[in-house]
């Protein structure tokens, strides 16, 4: 499985060093995910303008993992990447305390998704190659990240309830500064290592298999663009408090860390294409609840326990998936791609659909959410049925 190469020592892996990245960067996913968008509604701006602003910043996922990914590739310094695109995201988002229109704030998160959007794909590369050969780690060192999203959705959102939204950008500011400072102490993993007989880039994006996969994924976070854009919004206008709505981005992300930890059992047991279908069909039925029972939190925070499938269980899959796929100096280029195509082009149309019909549908757009989860559990089913693994 790992072309004879011996497995390196338990101890070999910097564990803490790694994590703390992932601890920051989905504080960050933590406070604005939930929070952008009641934050930009309480600064005037319209559900279509939401929807827009929120697509921007998804939008820059499309392009900037690939641009620094071929930089990363090329050079092979992977954290050098990560560390000057968390400082200039940081120091771009000081924008917001003085964008006052709807041009300037467009401009500020164009600037800061650029350069926040190019960090993970390579440090997520950086992780694996520290795992040549424990590969199953992963998910214990990643599930730091859903640490630091209940901690910054729980904090946030009873903070926001005390001293509302003027305080916000500055709460942002901090976790930002944690993120470049954690980048410096996470060490460099070296080369990556070059498979015997792997193909080229372009040759492993034209497989079938892959094309279907891509899709399957892209069309996953097509489905989750109202989630990201407007849950917070449409609990709030069915009367919930900040502080229950952080409780329950929390609780969802609660499940998923249920699921990071269960995946060294998991994926060897049943493997990917059952486990991918299955995360995505699951998807279907979370957003189904969402749209027939927001009026009951607790069939709401059932529906956030099925976070654990349609995000933990999709994504510890999918990120294995394209390890597998783009291998040596093609393994940047490749997650970069699944990024952009997936958390950018999905979640920025999904974002800008939602607001454009949020005013007429509300939280009916969750059905078409439920629809299209549904289509991508077939079509990754059908497009991996010969993946070995």
């Amino acid at each position: 499985m790992h072309g004879g190469q011996p497995t390196p020592p338990v101890g070999a892996v910097p564990y803490w060093r790694l994590s703390g990245f992932y601890l920051f960067f989905f504080a960050a996913l933590g406070a604005l995910m939930p929070y952008w968008g009641p934050y930009l509604r309480a600064e005037g701006f319209s559900s279509a303008q939401i929807g827009e602003l929120l697509a921007i910043l998804h939008a820059t996922k499309v392009i900037a993992p690939n641009v620094w990914g071929y930089i990363a590739d090329r050079l092979d310094r992977r954290m050098a990447v990560v560390r000057v695109a968390a400082l200039i995201a940081f120091m771009a988002f000081f924008g917001i305390l003085i964008a006052d229109t709807y041009g300037t704030i467009a401009l500020v998160m164009a600037l800061f998704g650029f350069f926040w959007n190019a960090a993970l794909p390579q440090y997520e590369a950086n992780t694996f190659n520290h795992l040549q050969g424990q590969e199953h780690r992963y998910s214990s060192i990643r599930v730091w990240g859903s640490v630091g999203f209940i901690i910054a959705v729980m904090g946030i959102g009873e903070l926001l309830d005390r001293v509302g939204f003027d305080s916000y950008p500055y709460m942002v500011l901090l976790i930002f500064a944690g993120l470049w400072l954690s980048s410096l102490i996470a060490p460099e993993a070296g080369k990556a290592r070059q498979a015997a007989n792997g193909d080229g880039f372009w040759q492993t994006v034209r497989q079938p298999a892959v094309i279907g996969f891509f899709l399957a994924c892209f069309l996953n976070q097509v489905g989750h663009g109202p989630f990201y854009g407007f849950f917070s919004i449409y609990l709030e206008d069915h009367g919930y408090s900040g502080g229950l709505i952080g409780v329950l981005w929390a609780w969802g992300v609660v499940a998923e860390i249920g699921v990071f930890m269960l995946m060294h059992r998991i994926m060897p047991r049943f493997g990917a294409r059952y486990l991918l279908a299955l995360a995505l069909a699951l998807g279907a039925v979370r957003w189904l609840m969402v749209a027939a029972w927001v009026d009951s939190p607790w069939l709401i925070a059932l529906s956030q326990t099925l976070h654990a499938a349609s995000f933990g269980l999709y994504h510890a899959v999918a990120i294995d998936i394209v390890n597998r796929f783009f291998v040596g100096r093609s393994q940047g280029k490749g997650q970069a791609l699944y990024s952009s195509l997936t958390f950018g082009a999905g979640v920025a149309v999904g974002s800008l659909g939602a607001g454009w019909v949020w005013d007429l549908y509300g939280g009916q757009t969750f059905l078409a959410s439920s629809a299209v989860a549904l289509l991508a559990a077939v079509l990754a089913a059908v497009s991996l049925r010969r993946f070995r693994y």
